[in-house]
């Protein structure tokens, strides 16, 4: 799956923790949605976005500190109509891409991004029920049938062999009894899932991917649903339900939604493996320690003299000047490349993913097939977790009536 230069990557990563594998590229802030969990398309929107031969010089970079994996995103990544060339530039250089989007994409436009290098797809997916979808997509009409729309696209045009696919979920108050099916749903379409707790912030505290919204905070009485839910979760994965997560982040899942300290750093004394491991790039190609924080000084990944500066010491003191003080994420991404490759357990579990017996793929599936697996997953008779007082049906039942109703 990985190119022979993002292996090599991993293997020194794996070994010593010293080498860049993994970079989050918000490509964009646009996006078309305006999900409640999300502030990203508000919190870029200052910057402009890096053009083709910023992001060729950029590519040039990564390659040279042997970046082995980039994560093309947003806002929404396809809304910039030249993916497919963003996607080239990273993909001849061996480095290996993975997009992530909400669905907005057509056909001819997936297929585009395939044709340039894209083999590796996320989906944003937090519930089975379109009504629930759309809501927490911020109202948007019909988003979930887009997104269902956009993954039987990637079925149809991903290689069966050397590719990957995977939901997003993120968890919430308001999907917390959904997240099974989504992971069901994953696994009868040959999709892992992959979940993220919702972050939430304040006014006097801003960080570029955290919701201020309040409301949207545990309460102390919910945090035990929390906990069963991160529990079913993981049996799910130990009888073959494809969850990508592991053991140590499904535990941080629950201190995290409690408000505690988490543990996948302890490895490091307590800081993130960033700059060393992962970073991110904001859409001006500016370097970003992640996606929650800045430096205060500007500097551009496609610069000459990047390179130097990445491995300069002063520029290290600079990034841990944000790091050291952060209290923490989980989102997904980084504390689980830090798991991965400082954790014996996690390393094993990825190798099998990857390399050893990675699942079989039941491709392509159309639209239509992906709308009767869910509605088959919806009506089966299973106990599932619901907040006490929880009004998400209200917005669950108005959705499968539109779809009853032939309005998709």
């Amino acid at each position: 799956m990985f190119p022979v230069r993002s292996k090599l990557t991993l293997a020194r990563a794996a070994l010593f923790q010293d080498a860049p594998v993994y970079v989050q590229f918000y490509i964009t802030a646009r996006c078309n949605l305006t999900c409640k969990q999300c502030n990203i398309i508000y919190a870029n929107s200052d910057v402009r976005e890096a053009t083709l031969d910023e992001i060729k010089r950029m590519a040039d970079n990564f390659a040279y500190l042997g970046v082995a994996m980039i994560l093309l995103t947003g806002g929404e990544p396809f809304t910039r109509l030249d993916l497919p060339d963003i996607i080239r530039e990273f993909s001849v250089r061996g480095i290996h891409v993975r997009m992530q989007t909400n669905g907005l994409a057509t056909d001819e436009r997936i297929h585009a991004a395939i044709e340039a290098g894209g083999r590796d797809i996320s989906i944003s997916l937090d519930s089975l029920w379109p009504g629930n979808q759309d809501e927490i997509n911020g109202g948007f009409a019909r988003s979930w049938h887009d997104a269902l729309r956009a993954m039987a696209a990637f079925t149809k045009y991903l290689p069966k062999e050397g590719s990957f696919a995977s939901l997003g979920c993120v968890i919430q108050r308001d999907n917390l009894g959904d997240i099974e099916d989504v992971i069901r749903f994953g696994t009868a379409i040959s999709w892992f899932s992959s979940l993220v707790p919702i972050h939430i912030t304040t006014f006097d505290r801003p960080m570029n991917f955290r919701t201020f919204d309040q409301t949207k905070r545990w309460r102390p009485d919910e945090l035990p649903y929390v906990d069963r839910l991160v529990e079913r979760v993981r049996a799910m994965r130990h009888e073959g339900f494809l969850l990508y997560d592991s053991d140590q982040y499904l535990d941080d899942i629950k201190r995290f939604a409690a408000g505690s300290a988490t543990t996948w750093r302890q490895h490091n004394a307590g800081v993130c493996d960033s700059p060393n491991l992962y970073f991110a790039v904001l859409p001006n190609g500016d370097f970003a320690p992640c996606c929650d924080h800045r430096l205060p000084s500007g500097i551009a990944t496609y610069g000459p003299d990047f390179p130097a500066v990445y491995r300069s010491k002063v520029f290290r003191d600079e990034v841990l000047k944000i790091t050291k003080p952060c209290s923490g994420c989980m989102y997904g991404s980084y504390p689980e490349m830090t798991i991965a490759m400082r954790y014996l357990k996690a390393k094993l579990e990825r190798f099998k993913t990857f390399v050893a017996a990675p699942p079989p793929k039941n491709w392509p599936l159309t639209y239509e097939q992906m709308l009767a697996i869910a509605e088959r997953i919806r009506a089966e008779p299973r106990d599932r977790l619901a907040l006490p007082g929880a009004q998400q049906r209200l917005a669950l039942a108005a959705g499968a009536e539109q779809e009853t109703a032939g309005l998709v």
